[in-house]
């Protein structure tokens, strides 16, 4: 059963407020939104780094002799084949199919993995996850309100990491690959440094005992004040994932969403021996016909957002398609917006439109993400 939701602060609130942070609701969070701007703080990720406080996420630590055998079975892909502090993005499907949560799951030792679920899916990924483990020799412990999740994004965040008084890792962090963790510390308290990221550009998540945070979060605020480093919200966290074609819970995944659907058919592997949650459901897939998610750029400054209509041609009376998330990207200049159509106007170089506010504005159906950074 979900709890109730009550008003909940990040560990780090009180750093936002002095920071001048706007603040919005999210999952039952009071997190910020914005510091300065939404152009400056995403520029500064794109050119630079941003820092940011993803707190509100849920960390969930499976452990146990069966932990491996466990996840294979409680999530869609084969997380038994990774290697130690390697990462896996995967999903938790239902029976049906559908995505309960995406998660990134972090495998810290031979029997023990953490897995990360969204802020809104915290309560659906835990119970789904607890009761899958019902016949496993696992424990399944919620460790979210202990952690603090803190992350550095951006060109030059390798360069703050090195920079940061008091945090020491057990390796080399430039030889750290992308989707890889590993041990450290910060003034001798446990971290794990992880290089992943919801941006689209380098970076490094660090996952830290809540009461570490605050000192963390200034330490990493001082090292990158000589390169770029600037606070960030959730408002260019949502442009600069959508650039980066990377989907969000709730906007393009539903437990009504297919993963084929989704364009994530790869994730689920119905080539591991043993049964999964949702593996019926997968090895039959969507009905044909079913939408399909595409990515869609246009001209000028208008850009569709989530539940616009679009149509096939300037003058259809039946929508088919809308739009998941839509914004005038910063980087590029133009409006960017991924959308699930028919397949039958799917195809990459199809002119479409998209109802703007009563104006049929033509879009362009086109290959995902809208923006790749340089290697």
């Amino acid at each position: 059963m979900t709890p109730e939701l009550t008003e909940r602060y990040s560990p780090l609130h009180q750093a936002h407020v002095d920071a001048g942070a706007s603040f919005t609701d999210f999952a039952g969070w009071q997190m910020p939104v914005r510091y300065s701007s939404d152009l400056a703080e995403h520029h500064a990720v794109r050119t630079a780094a941003g820092l940011f406080d993803l707190s509100h996420m849920a960390e969930i630590r499976v452990s146990g002799a069966d932990a491996a055998a466990y996840l294979d079975y409680a999530l869609a892909g084969k997380l038994s084949a990774i290697a130690l502090f390697q990462a896996k993005y995967s999903l938790i499907l239902n029976a049906a199919g559908g995505i309960v949560d995406d998660v990134v799951v972090y495998r810290t030792g031979e029997s023990e993995f953490l897995v990360i679920a969204n802020a809104g899916n915290h309560f659906p990924a835990l119970e789904a996850l607890t009761k899958r483990a019902a016949r496993f020799d696992v424990t399944v412990t919620d460790e979210s309100d202990d952690t603090a999740l803190i992350a550095v994004q951006g060109p030059n965040s390798l360069t703050i990491l090195q920079a940061t008084i008091g945090l020491t890792a057990t390796d080399d962090l430039g030889a750290l690959r992308y989707y890889r963790a590993m041990t450290g510390a910060f003034t001798d308290v446990p971290v794990l440094i992880a290089r992943t990221g919801y941006t689209g550009e380098d970076g490094f998540e660090l996952y830290v005992p809540i009461n570490q945070a605050l000192a963390l979060w200034n330490a990493l605020t001082t090292a990158g004040a000589d390169h770029g480093l600037v606070p960030a919200g959730l408002a260019s966290r949502d442009t600069l994932r959508l650039e980066a074609g990377m989907p969000l819970y709730g906007h393009e995944l539903s437990e009504a969403t297919y993963p084929a659907q989704a364009g994530l058919g790869r994730v689920v592997n119905l080539a591991k021996e043993t049964d999964f949650i949702g593996r019926a459901a997968s090895e039959e897939g969507p009905q044909a016909g079913s939408a399909v998610l595409v990515g869609l750029v246009s001209a000028g400054k208008r850009a569709g957002r989530a539940s616009y209509d679009v149509y096939r041609t300037a003058d259809a009376h039946t929508p088919e398609g809308m739009i998941t998330s839509g914004a005038l990207s910063p980087t590029l200049g133009h409006p960017v917006m991924m959308a699930y159509v028919s397949p039958s106007i799917a195809r990459l170089g199809t002119e479409v439109f998209v109802d703007v506010r009563g104006t049929r504005i033509p879009a362009t159906v086109t290959a995902l993400p809208f923006y790749s950074r340089k290697p």
